[in-house]
C-alpha cells in the first residue's frame, strides 16, 4: 500500500525561496520513491499578505478547515515544515488526536523579528522551543545549527541537508571578458539579509556590484546606492546566467540556517564570499570554493583567487537525492526501522554518506 505523507507549510508556491525549493525537490524525490505526498499550504486557505512581504501570504484562522482536511486525508504521517498559522494549527490537530509528527527548523525567527521589532530574543526562542518540543523529531540543515539548538534547549533532532540541480546550474570555467570584477548578491532584499554589508563594498574594491532579487528594502537601498545594478527578481536560465557570469557571489546574511543560493552559485563555478556563520562554514572551503572572513572585503579577495573548476567540484557533493533520502528516513510512518526499509539499497547508502560526509569541507 502506498504510504501517504501530508506536509503542512506556511511557505509554499507561488512563493519563491529556499524553503519552497527544498520542499518541492523533496516532494519530487518522495513521489519517485512511491510515497503519496499532499502539501497543505496557504494557497488552499483564505490568506492575507504578510506585513512587509506582499509576496508572502499567511493563512487566516485556518484551524477548523485544516483539521477537517487532515481528517479527510487520513495521512500515514504528518510533517510540519513551518511555525506559522498553518504550522501551529497542524500542531494543535496532532496533539488533540494523539498523532506523532515531525517538524523542521528553516528560519531564525528570533533574529528576523529583532531586525524589525525591539522584542527580546528569548521570547522568540521560547516560542520556537515550545513549538518543536511537541514533535517526535526536528529536521535541521547543519550540524552547527543542531549544536546551537541543543544548547538552547531543543531536543530530538536529525540532519536534513540541501541539494542543487547540477544540470540546471552550469559551470562557466573561464574568466569573463571584462575590465572589472563583478560581484553579485542574489536573494531577498530585506533587513535580515544584511544586504547593506554587500553594498558597503562599493568603493572598497574595484568591482561592479549587482543585486538580483526584490523585497521590502529594495526601493530605499536602490536610492542610496544608484551605482549598483539592480536587476530585480529573476528565475530559470536568466537567474543561472547571473550567477555564472559573476566573479564572486556575496552571501552577507548572518541569519540564514543554510543558504541554498550558495551551492547554486558554486554549481555555476562561482565562488562565494561570506561571514563565518553556520551555513557558510559548512558549505564553503576557504580558498577552494570561496572565502570566509569577518571582513567581507577579505572574504571577497579570497574568493577571487579560487579556481572555478574546484568550486564546481565542491557543489557536486550536494544532491537532492541525498536530501530526499534524509527526509524520508526521518518521517514518522510508524516504527523508525519500518520507515527506513521503504528506501532502496542505493538510498540507504546515500543516507549514510549524507548525514555527515556530505556537508564537511
Amino acid at each position: 500500500m502506498q504510504p501517504h505523507l501530508v506536509i503542512v507549510s506556511d511557505a509554499w508556491k507561488p512563493q519563491v525561496n529556499g524553503v519552497v525549493t527544498t520542499l518541492t525537490r523533496t516532494c519530487d524525490y518522495l513521489t519517485a520513491q512511491g510515497v503519496r505526498v499532499t502539501v497543505l499550504g496557504p494557497d488552499r486557505f483564505r490568506s492575507l499578505p504578510m506585513p512587509g512581504y506582499a509576496e508572502i501570504r499567511l493563512a487566516v484562522l485556518p484551524r477548523l478547515r485544516l483539521h477537517a482536511m487532515l481528517n479527510a486525508l487520513e495521512p500515514d504521517a504528518i510533517h510540519i515544515a513551518t511555525e506559522g498559522p498553518l504550522g501551529w494549527s497542524a500542531r494543535a490537530y496532532c496533539q488533540a488526536n494523539g498523532r506523532r509528527f515531525s517538524s523542521s527548523f528553516h528560519t531564525r525567527f528570533a533574529e528576523y523579528v529583532r531586525a524589525r521589532i525591539p522584542v527580546p530574543e528569548r521570547w522568540c526562542w521560547a516560542w520556537l522551543r515550545r513549538f518543536h518540543r511537541a514533535s517526535c523529531v526536528t529536521l535541521v540543515a547543519t550540524k552547527a545549527l543542531e549544536d546551537e539548538l541543543r544548547g538552547r534547549g531543543f531536543g530530538r533532532m536529525t540532519r536534513w541537508s540541501r541539494g542543487v540541480d547540477l544540470e540546471q546550474f552550469h559551470a562557466r570555467l573561464t574568466p569573463a571578458n571584462r575590465a572589472r570584477a563583478q560581484l553579485v548578491y542574489m536573494g531577498r532584499v530585506a533587513p535580515e539579509k544584511n544586504v547593506e554589508a554587500f553594498l558597503a563594498l562599493q568603493g572598497q574594491i574595484d568591482a561592479d556590484l549587482v543585486v538580483v532579487g526584490d523585497g521590502p528594502s529594495r526601493a530605499a537601498l536602490a536610492s542610496r546606492y544608484p551605482q549598483v545594478e539592480w536587476r530585480g527578481y529573476q528565475s530559470g536560465a536568466v537567474l543561472r546566467d547571473s550567477l555564472a557570469d559573476a566573479d564572486v557571489m556575496v552571501f552577507p546574511s548572518r541569519t540564514d540556517t543554510f543558504g541554498l543560493v550558495m551551492i547554486e552559485a558554486m554549481a555555476c563555478g562561482t565562488p562565494v564570499a561570506a561571514f563565518p556563520e553556520q551555513g557558510p562554514l559548512e558549505v564553503i572551503e576557504p580558498g577552494i570554493s570561496g572565502g570566509i572572513d569577518e571582513s567581507l572585503l577579505a572574504a571577497v579577495k579570497q574568493a577571487l583567487s579560487c579556481e572555478r573548476s574546484s568550486v564546481r567540484r565542491r557543489a557536486e557533493a550536494f544532491s537532492w537525492a541525498a536530501c530526499g533520502a534524509q527526509f524520508m528516513a526521518a518521517m514518522p510512518f510508524g516504527d523508525a526501522s519500518e520507515t527506513v526499509t521503504q528506501l532502496s539499497p542505493e538510498s540507504h547508502k546515500t543516507v549514510t554518506r549524507a548525514m555527515d560526509a556530505q556537508i564537511k569541507p
